[in-house]
């Protein structure tokens, strides 16, 4: 039986991450932990970009270019959605998360989703870097996870072509 996974190793990978301008506050926390979990495993500064979006709804359209423009190994979103007193927050997460799996599939680029759908601030804060981790960490070591496992599919499936 073969067994092929990614591993966490990052040098010569490029990843661009697409950060949320909503609620800053908490997207500014995941940043920083996403950049410190690709540092950690062997990712240079110069091969992260971050590219700021209003909101969580626009960065579909914001993933899809940068996954047309082939720089990039992974993508990286990270936000927080949180509910407010209208169910606006339904339409928001679900549509991004939608769109942002499309954009993975359709261009076969990993596409990590750290968006934040909490139903308050305290949750958010807590999942920003608190007592339940940096959500952001956790996103960029999917997408650097998945970016290795990619290239092993893809070396395997170009060996047996």
């Amino acid at each position: 039986m073969k067994i092929v996974q990614g591993n966490m190793i990052g040098s010569g990978l490029r990843f661009a991450i697409i950060a949320s301008r909503f609620n800053e506050l908490i997207t500014s926390k995941l940043i920083e932990g996403a950049k410190d979990a690709l540092t950690r495993h062997d990712v240079r500064h110069q091969d992260i970009d971050v590219y700021w979006t209003p909101g969580a709804w626009e960065q579909p359209v914001v993933a899809k270019e940068l996954a047309l423009s082939g720089k990039y190994d992974a993508i990286i979103t990270l936000g927080a959605v949180i509910r407010g007193d209208t169910s606006h927050h339904e339409y928001v997460a679900g549509e991004a998360a939608k769109g942002l799996a499309l954009v993975g599939l359709e261009h076969r680029i990993p596409v990590a989703f750290g968006i934040l759908t909490t139903d308050n601030l305290e949750q958010a804060l807590a999942r920003s870097g608190s007592k339940a981790g940096n959500k952001g960490a956790d996103a960029a070591l999917a997408a650097l996870e998945t970016a290795n496992l990619l290239r092993e599919v893809r070396k395997d499936r170009g060996a047996d072509a």
